[in-house]
Parts: structure tokens; sequence; C-alpha cells
């Protein structure tokens, strides 16, 4: 088996290779066409999908998947719309490949400019999330590049039936089938071929899990743009609004527990819990949220006492942890040694205590004011995102069609020569 997977592997980056060499120079309007036409595929094909997608909750209440990770599977007719959305406000994008992004002119004689150009072919292993087939093939296209998608064995019917739309969108506009393929097997030794594909896959996006995201970073030959844990704290300072706080803590929690940007620690100062007492404790309780309280938090009727491993732990489930700190330093120190540098958040009307927060903390997403549930490139504007990058290379933050073009030096001259 693992011979035939070898083959199969290679037959599809090859195809993949070729077919990015075709969208390097595609035009924008035959990529707007295709995601256009997979948008109305998606939906035309709306109940199929979810048919699809049933089959996937089944086999996911066999492995005994967490309410959280269910609800991370589960598609219905909303969810579906958001994915037709998220592939219109995709096309919609000014389209990146050849955007000059500087230029200028040397004594010498020559003009140089540096433009944006498809990173060539992007590998994406993902989970239980089969929105994200959607999400990253379009966004790869996009960006002119041919991307090999590795979808969970939890999500293989609804990825299949979602990538079947995403290659009749592609047909339409005149574009290879190969820009966009889904590996067709459960198998996972199909992961760690691409991961070895150095040949055929320019970079890969791995989008799960800590143990997903390991795997990829110890085993990949070929460049990763990680996507760390999103072990995401808010910080509640002394000078926080209470009306504020109480909205956006309960908002970063309960809104969906499954997702990256969900909070998983918070962090209160002491003379705010001072001065009111343990009212976001008591909100987060009352909402279904068990909280794991540290020292005097403790004494909130309902909390759960908190064990050393909570803190730094990723739930992604109606979990939190929660402690007491003495000042946005002690929270800075805390975030430092429990975070994974994903998303962090500060909650206060203080300027000077909000600039100290951004300025010292190094995290892909630093928050004022807002719910950690932000953390998204639809959020931000991006249509949708492939993934949130915690690495400092390359790609940082949500990862959009822009963060997935590299770029060249464009240089022309009269004749010019070199002394």
């Amino acid at each position: 088996m693992t011979s035939e997977i070898t083959q199969q592997m290679k037959a599809i980056g090859a195809a993949a290779r070729k077919a990015a060499a075709e969208l390097a120079f595609a035009s924008a309007e035959r990529k707007h066409a295709a995601l256009i036409g997979a948008a109305e595929a998606v939906w035309a094909n709306r109940q199929a999908i979810i048919d699809a997608n049933c089959e996937d909750l089944v086999y996911g209440e066999e492995k005994g998947l967490s309410p959280a990770m269910m609800d991370r599977l589960m598609l219905d007719e909303a969810r579906i719309r958001g994915i037709v959305d998220g592939l219109k406000a995709v096309a919609a994008q000014k389209d990146p490949v050849g955007e000059v992004m500087a230029e200028w002119s040397r004594p010498n004689g020559l003009n140089i400019r540096r433009v944006r150009t498809p990173l060539g072919v992007v590998g994406v292993i993902y989970e239980s999330r089969p929105n994200v087939t959607a999400d990253a093939g379009a966004l790869c296209l996009k960006a002119g590049n041919a991307v090999i998608l590795r979808g969970g064995s939890e999500s293989f019917h609804s990825s299949r039936a979602i990538h079947a739309c995403l290659v009749e969108g592609l047909k339409s506009a005149g574009l290879p089938e190969a820009a966009i393929q889904l590996v067709p097997t459960r198998d996972r030794s199909a992961v760690s071929e691409m991961l070895a594909m150095v040949e055929h896959i320019d970079v890969i996006v791995p989008r799960g899990g800590k143990g997903l995201v390991g795997l990829v970073q110890r085993e990949a030959r070929v460049p990763v743009f990680a996507h760390l844990e999103g072990i995401v704290h808010i910080y509640v300072d002394r000078d926080a609004d209470l009306e504020k706080a109480r909205r956006v803590v309960l908002n970063a929690k309960t809104r969906r527990t499954g997702i990256c940007g969900a909070a998983e620690c918070l962090l209160i100062d002491w003379q705010f819990y001072t001065k009111h007492g343990g009212i976001l404790i008591e909100d987060l309780l009352k909402a279904g949220v068990e909280v794991r309280a540290e020292g005097e938090l403790q004494k909130v009727a309902g909390t759960v006492k908190a064990k050393a491993d909570d803190f730094g732990h990723e739930f992604l489930d109606k979990i939190i942890a929660a402690k007491l700190v003495d000042g946005v330093e002690a929270a800075i120190d805390h975030i430092r040694t429990f975070g994974s540098q994903h998303t962090d958040a500060i909650l206060t009307e203080n300027d000077a205590t909000a600039d100290t927060f951004f300025q010292r903390l190094d995290s892909a997403i630093l928050m004022r004011n807002a719910s950690t549930q932000f953390a998204d490139g639809g959020e931000f504007g991006m249509g949708a995102e492939i993934g949130i990058a915690t690495g400092k290379l390359h790609a940082r933050g949500p990862v959009g069609a822009e963060q997935l073009t590299s770029f060249k030096y464009l240089v022309v001259g009269d004749g010019a020569i070199r002394s």
C-alpha cells in the first residue's frame, strides 16, 4: 500500500507543478471566474454537502470526538453560506500577482521593480474543519498557486464534496483541474509523502492541533508556515471598563470554543478584582464554562482548582484557566511563559498600559478591547485564511492570498554595462 501511495502522491505532485506553471500567468479575470463558479457550485450542491457531512459526523461520533471538535466538523446551511461568502470575498479581492511592491532607478541606468509572484505549489494539511478545503483552495488559486489539500479523516466526505465544487469552478473558467487537488485517501502515509515532496511542493501549511503541527515541524523537508496552538490570553487590566470586559471575555471564550482564537486563559489584575470582585468568573460559570482558578479566584463559588498544566493548555472546549496578576508586567511575564505567540488581548482604558502590552509582547496578533474571536483572516478583510502563522519568517498572523506570494526583481536597462 505504501508504494501505491508513493506513486499516487508523485502523480499528484507532478500534476500540481504543471498546473502551477500555467496559473503563474493566468489572468485575474479567469481566477475570479473560477472562484465565483465554485461559490455557485457550493450553493447549488449544498444538500449534497450536508449529506456528506452527516457521514463525517457519524464517523466523528464513532471516534469519540469532543463536542468542540464535533462543532468544528459540522456543516449546516448557514455555514455553507459562510463558505460561499468566503469564496466570493476572495474573488473580489485585488489580485496580488504582478503587484509592484517597490520600484527605483539607479545611477547606473537600471530600473528595478520588486513584484509579487506565486510561491508555486502549496501543500495544506488540516484536521476536522471541512471549510478549510474551500478557504485554502480559494486563497492559493487567488495567489496563482496550485494546492494539494490533505484533509482530516473526520472530514473526508465533506471535503470531497466541497472539492468537487472547486473543480467545477476551475473547469468553467478554463483553468487546469489539477490547480486544486485533494488527496483521495485517509491513509496517514500520504502525509509523510507530502512532507518529503521537495521537488513538487514549495511550502507546507499545517492547520490543526499540537500533534499535527509538531509532526509536520519534526518531519518536513519542505519549508513550513507554522500554525501553533492558540493558547490565547486575555488580560483584564486595573483600568479596564467593567461592561466592556464582561462582553469581551464572554464572547472570547464562548462564541465558538473550538477555534484557535478562543480565549484559553483569563488574567485579572488584582486592583480590578478588588474593585469588581469575581463578576467575570461568575459570567463564565453562568454560561456553562468550567473555570479552573488559581489562588484567590478559587473563592468564587463554582470554580475548580487549577492544576499547573492548565496554564499553557489549549482546551478548545468550554474550559478556561484563570488567575490574578499584579499589573501589566506580571501579565506579560505570564504570557511570555505560557503563550504560543498566536493571539493575546488586553482590556484597558489606559493608553500607556496598552502601549506597554503591545510593545513588549511579540504574538502574531495583539488586541486591545476586542474579542480574540476576531483572530481570523475573514475578519481582517482577507476574505478567508489558510491559517494563523506564528513563525517569524515570510508569513505571520492570518495567511491570506497576499501572504501566499513571494517576489522577484525585474531589472531593465538600456544597454547598461558594469565597469
